[in-house]
């Protein structure tokens, strides 16, 4: 879908001087089949899931981030943030907020609504980290410390 994201991305990590890998692959459906095209660990993946937080006033939307071998427990995530629960949103909402489809939504948040946080395991297992850039045919190995440094997301811990 997103070439938009693409390339707005691609922008961000030259302007910030970013040590990475841009590369085009076939579309694959699972986390490990993109690993292997990528040539990488499935850990290294940037797992990035689109949620509502409701409860205790709260309405927010998270664009959270973990290592695509590791199960995200949302609870976690409406708890860290003051709500009392968490769900993924909606194919349309996600569309709205990420201007991409389910897969291919890079570990970066583009839209005001869209708060960044990501579990600090994704910071600390790998030296880089590898995620679809917007569209499921193209992928990103980023350092790690200039994924961290960019992005600049809220660490929460919330790997079940």
């Amino acid at each position: 879908m997103s070439e938009h994201t693409y390339q707005q991305l691609i922008s961000l990590l030259e302007q910030q001087h970013a040590s990475f890998q841009a590369l085009e692959h076939p579309s694959a459906g699972k986390s490990e089949e993109v690993a292997k095209i990528r040539g990488t660990e499935v850990g290294q993946g940037a797992k990035a899931l689109v949620c509502k937080i409701k409860g205790n006033g709260i309405k927010q939307y998270v664009l959270a981030v973990l290592p695509a071998d590791q199960q995200a427990n949302l609870q976690k995530v409406a708890l860290a943030l003051g709500g009392t629960r968490a769900s993924l949103a909606s194919p349309d909402e996600v569309t709205r907020l990420t201007d991409c489809v389910f897969g291919a939504i890079p570990p970066f948040s583009f839209h005001p609504e869209l708060m960044l946080v990501a579990d600090p395991s994704l910071l600390q297992r790998y030296p880089e980290l590898a995620f679809n850039a917007g569209t499921l045919e193209k992928s990103i190995v980023l350092k790690t410390a200039d994924y961290a440094k960019i992005a600049q997301p809220k660490l929460i811990e919330f790997i079940n």
